[in-house]
């Protein structure tokens, strides 16, 4: 694809809440040659009427460093046509959204491969924390890693 643009690559960590369908435009705008648009968007769950809200942080500059890196990696290795990751920090309510990942390809299996791709490193190598707040009140403690998350990361190995 000799000039041709670069594959664009997003990356936000936010406190607002972010529209999907304005952010699949971006990455879709001038990419006729996308044949497949993957869009994930992670919710936070109510953890069957337990939890309120989750608070999440992030260590500012690190956290976008890791995930551009991330991104970048995802479009080389799928090519991918564009890529966007955007996290968002603070407190954040069961239904709401947390985590937006579009990919965009010639081709239906790069872009799923390329969303899981980065999703699978958000959850394990992006510097993010996540509290839990439940709905009697109460704060949980810092949540741990899951070893189901690092067993879905070692399918990229």
């Amino acid at each position: 694809m000799a000039g041709a643009a670069p594959a664009p690559v997003i990356v936000r960590v936010q406190r607002d809440d972010f529209d999907a369908a304005a952010e699949t435009a971006r990455i879709v705008a001038g990419r006729a040659a996308a044949g497949a648009i993957v869009t994930f968007t992670g919710l936070c769950r109510d953890e069957g009427g337990r939890l309120s809200a989750l608070e999440l942080e992030h260590y500012p500059g690190m956290a976008e460093a890791e995930i551009e890196r991330i991104c970048r990696t995802a479009v080389t290795r799928f090519s991918l046509l564009g890529i966007a990751a955007i996290h968002r920090v603070g407190r954040i309510a069961p239904g709401e959204n947390i985590v937006l990942v579009i990919a965009a390809a010639p081709h239906r299996h790069a872009a799923f491969d390329g969303a899981s791709f980065v999703m699978d490193y958000l959850k394990t190598a992006a510097p993010f924390w996540k509290k839990e707040h439940f709905a009697d009140g109460s704060e949980g403690g810092w949540v741990e890693a899951k070893d189901s998350d690092d067993t879905a990361l070692e399918k990229w190995s």
